[in-house]
């Protein structure tokens, strides 16, 4: 690899994780990248670190262009340790004059790491510090995604370094979305968007509102996350626009597990009835999907259906981590239903529809279970909620 430098005397220091498979939860199957950006100016600033296994590549990067000794300020946009892992021994290392943060990134390093000695500078919204010819002005965007999260703006380069806030988890040798396919990169900011911001989405039209306020002239976006959006910020920022205000097609998604293919046929007999009547639907049996990739989809689908059979009075195992992870990012204007089958007990749908409601999704139907295989009657009425579904999808158009 080695040190790139994006604007002039602004250089990309980070590291390439080409191994993780696993983001706490968050399938990871073509890595990511910790970015961290070196501006060289008569002050030298770093802004952010990099996982505590990936700092060796950091200072790598560093030395290629200074002694890190010589970097004179440290800007931490975000406190969550993939960014400051290794910031304890960068700080006893380079020995900076100040560490700027927010008021909140002041609080989290400090619980995180248990240090009064160091330099730090609470900065906040529209505070700016000078490095010389270039300027650094500051954008707190708190719960983007956690509380103490800010961007770092450089007006005399248009760029802005966004921490968490539009990246995707690619590992790559190029360090531009303009030099691999644009549609796989939004693929993946899509899923970053849908598995770690969508909570937030109410934040995130909060943020472009100010960002057009504030006429911020902005030509590159450096993420902490994948590649820098060069010549291209715009593409982005659009797609975070949609994304954000939870705007939904006619799509179902059919979400289901099985023991021994009973549930599985009543999946598939319901999603014909709903093609059937001209509605997209996909099909995830969670034995071979994972939660991310599903996540990614939940964001425009209008109805999500849930099957699952019953299983010491409760869900298969995947049901039940499944619609955890998903109460958590919280999805919002989606219909909901479910279905399953059962041997002696027959608790699932139940549940399924507790958790329906308490995502405050519409239940289109109390769906129904089954005894053992389905006959040709419960594929009668799988097909007749399959109907009722595509009906309720189209209605919300």
């Amino acid at each position: 690899m080695g040190a790139v430098e994006i604007k002039d005397k602004v250089y990309w220091v980070g590291a390439v994780d080409w191994d993780i498979r696993d983001f706490h939860g968050y399938s990871t199957y073509k890595g990511t990248t910790y970015n961290a950006y070196l501006a060289v100016d008569e002050k030298i600033a770093l802004f952010d670190t990099v996982k505590s296994n990936m700092k060796e590549e950091l200072l790598y990067h560093l030395r290629e262009i200074t002694d890190p000794e010589r970097i004179d300020y440290i800007v931490i946009n975000h406190v969550e340790m993939d960014h400051t892992g290794c910031l304890p021994e960068i700080i006893d290392l380079v020995k900076p004059e100040k560490i700027f943060c927010s008021p909140m990134g002041e609080k989290v390093l400090k619980s995180h790491f248990h240090r009064e000695d160091w330099p730090l500078q609470v900065v906040r919204s529209g505070d700016t510090i000078s490095l010389g010819q270039k300027t650094v002005r500051f954008l707190e965007t708190k719960m983007l995604h956690w509380p103490d999260s800010m961007f770092s703006y450089i007006p005399e380069d248009k760029l802005l370094i966004s921490s968490d806030a539009f990246g995707q988890h690619i590992a790559s040798t190029e360090r531009f979305v303009d030099e691999i396919d644009l549609g796989e990169v939004i693929r993946h900011a899509a899923k970053y968007y849908a598995n770690i911001l969508n909570l937030y989405s109410r934040n995130v039209q909060k943020l472009l509102a100010t960002v057009g306020e504030l006429k911020l002239d902005i030509d590159m976006i450096a993420p902490d996350h994948g590649l820098i959006w060069r010549h291209n910020p715009g593409d982005i920022l659009t797609a975070y626009d949609h994304w954000s205000k939870g705007e939904t097609r006619e799509k179902v998604l059919i979400i289901y597990d099985s023991m021994w293919k009973s549930t599985a046929k009543m999946a598939r007999a319901i999603g014909g009835a709903i093609s059937r009547q001209g509605v997209d639907v996909k099909m995830f049996n969670l034995a071979v999907n994972h939660r991310s990739d599903i996540m990614t989809e939940v964001m425009d689908a209008r109805a999500l259906i849930f099957g699952s059979p019953t299983l010491n009075n409760g869900l298969l195992p995947r049901m039940a981590d499944f619609l955890c992870y998903l109460k958590g990012l919280r999805p919002t204007g989606k219909l909901g239903a479910s279905f399953g089958s059962f041997g002696w007990s027959g608790e699932a749908v139940k549940l399924m529809n507790t958790a329906i409601e308490e995502m405050k999704m519409e239940l289109v139907d109390p769906g129904f279970r089954v005894k053992n295989v389905p006959t040709e009657d419960d594929f009668a009425r799988c097909k007749t909620l399959g109907e009722t579904i595509a009906q309720a999808v189209k209605a919300e158009a």
